[in-house]
């Protein structure tokens, strides 16, 4: 019985330690050494032992530099391994509690989404809201709660019935200081909220000190928040991926929230798709690890031609190439059937020979062409359009490349020859003043690119010519694998027949390489990246040029 009763303690010791989510490191903002040297200790990049400044223990630079590089790897920043004002910056951000090593990753990819480890058996869940905020209205709370929850119910099966009464899944409760878990809250500005995994129960607490607030910029939002630990609530812990509502960051409030393909690919690794043929509206489709089928040929121009000017994913999670006046609906591993179609007919108004395109995170997707821009919400022209690139793009050229909204900072990037620019809308002026910069500070990639995007398996990816790139965003250079990238862009996007799997083989194979990751190397060589991430915290040598915060 003595042994249960300390087994019990300590599986209640390690929930309170891994699940208070949203929780800033302090009320002040990072601005010296030993802040960060807590900060770096507390979220696990260094040894618990140098939390404490009076300890005597003395940090050797080759740890601090590792500790500084997988802190900014981690959040997306320019890998450097030194303090600059950037880290500080998002080490000063609101965040959750826990460290960022818990769970364990997919096995498909590199680090990204996390799972606790537990799930609920069930998919029919119950909830309550057993004590209602102060200062919000318990209907206005009831709504915003059960839209939370059905940012998880649209991608699976998953449903949620609240309840009045006990017993429920998931209990949620306002509370302010302590309330009986032993994990107090601090009022406002500090602890936002904190959920327990289902092996703990699965309820959340909300500090109801904290200026909650519904549909506005001000205050905190409700709903985002909500969302977030419900993620946890369901067995989620926490995203290296900047832009998926499981990342460790407070975003703040966000009037066009979309599900992040990356916390999409988490629930349904622990729940499944939603059965019915359903997965959101076009969501997210898990990379298939099946033989590639026969496709039937597509445009044989795309097949013995393929090139293409711009690709681009809209905000429902499809992907179309376009290619002079033509566009193609890609599949996970082929052109779609019926296409191609002519650009004029799928988007109304816009002309063909496209220069480069991208969806921004308020869903509009951006088309460019010559000195030339053209904004569209779904397939209608969004207001008076074209534009000068000048006029919305201040500090971006005229007749690109290619753009691509980055996974690891969520900024939009934009290349031209051999130099490319970082833009940040939210920014003045949003283009500093060190762009351009060289195309070679992304490690392996060639000049004059054809078009880049991120496509919905979480990476990034480049073509030119018949060729295309995988780009590991965590080395910040092209991803290693067998077959190796560069691979021909025909078989492994357009499902074109008789054409090789790489460029070191004999062409005409359909076989697929022992032990390849298929599907546009979805991550099967996840082994290899994690070595190259260990190698690359190591050698103090690969450091980028470029900043991403």
């Amino acid at each position: 019985m003595h042994r249960s009763r300390i087994h019990w303690l300590w599986l209640a010791a390690v929930a309170l330690l891994v699940v208070a989510p949203w929780a800033p490191v302090s009320a002040t903002p990072v601005q010296t050494t030993s802040q960060a040297e807590l900060y770096l200790s507390q979220f696990g990049y260094l040894s618990a032992k140098f939390r404490n400044p009076t300890s005597g223990s003395l940090l050797e630079k080759d740890t601090w530099e590792k500790a500084i590089m997988e802190f900014q790897s981690f959040a997306g920043l320019n890998v450097t391994g030194e303090l600059d004002s950037d880290t500080m910056e998002l080490m000063s951000l609101p965040r959750c509690g826990v460290r960022d090593k818990v769970g364990f990753g997919s096995d498909s990819r590199s680090k990204r989404y996390a799972l606790q480890g537990s799930r609920w058996k069930v998919k029919a869940l119950t909830y309550r809201i057993s004590k209602y905020p102060s200062r919000l209205d318990r209907a206005e709370v009831d709504k915003e709660i059960a839209k939370a929850f059905s940012v998880w119910s649209e991608y699976t099966d998953l449903t949620f019935t609240a309840k009045k009464s006990a017993p429920v899944h998931i209990d949620i409760r306002f509370e302010v200081n302590e309330h009986g878990d032993g994990d107090p809250f601090d009022g406002p500005g500090g602890t936002l909220a904190h959920a327990y995994f289902p092996v703990y129960g699965g309820d959340a607490h909300f500090d109801d000190a904290e200026f909650w607030t519904i549909g506005k910029s001000r205050g905190t939002n409700l709903f985002q928040v909500a969302a977030h630990e419900f993620g946890h609530s369901l067995g989620l812990s926490h995203s290296d991926v900047r832009s998926a509502l499981m990342a460790p960051f407070y975003r703040g409030y966000d009037p066009v929230f979309r599900l992040d393909s990356d916390d999409v690919q988490g629930i349904q690794a622990l729940y499944g798709r939603k059965s019915g043929g359903s997965s959101g509206g076009g969501g997210f489709n898990p990379p298939r690890t099946t033989s590639r089928p026969v496709q039937r040929d597509p445009d044989s121009e795309l097949c013995s031609l393929p090139k293409i000017d711009a690709m681009f994913n809209t905000a429902d999670g499809s992907t179309y190439a376009f290619k002079g006046d033509n566009y193609y609906k890609l599949t996970e591993n082929a052109v779609a059937d019926g296409y191609p179609k002519k650009i004029a007919e799928g988007w109304p108004g816009l002309k063909g020979n496209i220069d480069a395109a991208f969806t921004y995170k308020n869903g509009k997707t951006y088309f460019f062409q010559g000195t030339k821009y053209w904004r569209y919400s779904g397939r209608q022209v969004d207001g008076e359009y074209p534009k000068e690139i000048s006029e919305g793009f201040t500090g971006i050229p005229d007749h690109l490349d290619a753009a691509l909204v980055w996974g690891g900072n969520g900024k939009i990037y934009f290349y031209k020859g051999s130099k490319f620019w970082r833009f940040d809308p939210l920014k003045r002026p949003p283009v500093k003043s060190t762009y351009p910069k060289p195309i070679s500070n992304w490690e392996g990639l060639p000049n004059n690119l054809d078009a880049a995007v991120q496509y919905t398996n979480g990476y990034t990816y480049f073509f030119k010519d018949d060729k295309y790139y995988r780009f590991n965003d965590r080395t910040f250079s092209i991803d290693q694998s067998d077959p190796p990238f560069p691979r021909p862009v025909a078989h492994w996007w357009y499902g074109c027949k008789n054409t090789p799997s790489t460029f070191d083989t004999l062409a005409g194979t359909d076989e697929r390489p022992a032990g390849d990751d298929y599907n546009r190397g979805s991550g099967a060589s996840s082994t290899w990246t994690n070595v190259s991430i260990i190698l690359f915290s190591a050698v103090l040598g690969l450091v980028l040029k470029f900043q991403s915060a």
